[in-house]
């Protein structure tokens, strides 16, 4: 009698684990994501960027952590890293791999709609693309300063951010156009207000309605010490680059509720945000789509 042949079962992660070294190879630094395919959190010792942060992020730091923290900044083309026991966990929880774009000399302007896709198709040069859920990625030689929100659905991510890889595309990649790179020139040279100055260093104390939150599990102290570092970092870019700040910070915050029933008065705290970023020069509606981005980068969030 033949036998059956014996199933052989992969580890749960091998599939990602294989597309990481993959990119790799090829000179793009990767890492795992997690369930909402968002990066892993910082361990004990990172959390709060309490270690100093990476070498290689924005304010260079001394941290030398093994483990998959600083989201982008743990991004790596070593394998030993990537095969590392430090590693292992995330990979066993991962749901899909990203890429740092500036780590691997590329931008990707992330589309998140067919309105999107359809003004780039207008505006922007043909080059490599990659569909997504909602529109596509379109890939270009050459790296830049990133930016969130910088057109309706529109991000472009390349320094110091990471993009879900989804494949290698169609078409033939070109070098980064002048276009592109004024989308992100007209916010970050935005001119602050005049008077901005006085706002930031005499900040209003944030505000959180705990009648509005019914649905929330933390305390008010937890939500408004946090709200109130994220409108520091907003205010203290008065020169460039709190629209990005507005968005990293909308997002962070509104990842903090993501396992809450709500409501948790995230209208409340994204008025804030865009308060702050106002009061630094940023235009309104370039705020407000922001924050909105932020918020909406987290799934299954409270509102």
């Amino acid at each position: 009698m033949t036998q059956p042949a014996p199933i052989r079962r992969e580890a749960p992660g091998g599939s990602h684990l294989r597309t990481a070294l993959e990119l790799a190879k090829a000179g793009m630094p990767a890492l795992p994501l997690r369930a909402g395919k968002v990066p892993f959190g910082n361990c004990r010792a990172c959390a709060d960027t309490a270690c100093g942060g990476r070498p290689n992020m924005k304010t260079p730091g001394p941290c030398q952590c093994p483990s998959v923290c600083h989201a982008w900044g743990a991004a790596t083309t070593d394998p030993r890293v990537i095969t590392s026991p430090a590693w292992a966990p995330a990979w066993r929880q991962a749901v899909a791999v990203a890429y740092h774009p500036g780590g691997a000399e590329l931008t990707v302007v992330d589309l998140d709609s067919p309105a999107a896709v359809a003004w780039a198709r207008q505006s922007l040069p043909p080059t490599r693309t990659v569909p997504t859920t909602r529109g596509e990625h379109w890939i270009y030689r050459g790296p830049m300063q990133s930016a969130n929100g910088v057109r309706p659905d529109v991000d472009v991510k390349s320094l110091m951010q990471y993009a879900r890889w989804l494949g290698p595309g169609t078409g033939t990649m070109v070098d980064l156009p002048p276009a592109v790179r004024a989308l992100v020139a007209r916010e970050e040279t935005t001119p602050a207000r005049a008077g901005a100055g006085v706002v930031s260093s005499s900040p209003q104390r944030a505000q959180w309605n705990r009648t509005v939150a019914t649905g929330c599990r933390h305390t008010e102290r937890y939500v408004t010490t946090g709200l109130e570092r994220g409108l520091a970092k907003v205010r203290s870019h008065a020169e460039t680059g709190a629209g990005s700040q507005a968005f990293g910070v909308a997002r962070f915050l509104a990842a903090q509720h993501a396992q809450c029933p709500g409501p948790c008065d995230l209208d409340g705290i994204g008025e804030q945000i865009i308060a702050a970023a106002v009061s630094v020069g940023v235009p309104e509606p370039y705020a407000r789509r922001a924050v909105a981005n932020g918020f909406d980068a987290v799934p299954g969030r409270a509102a």
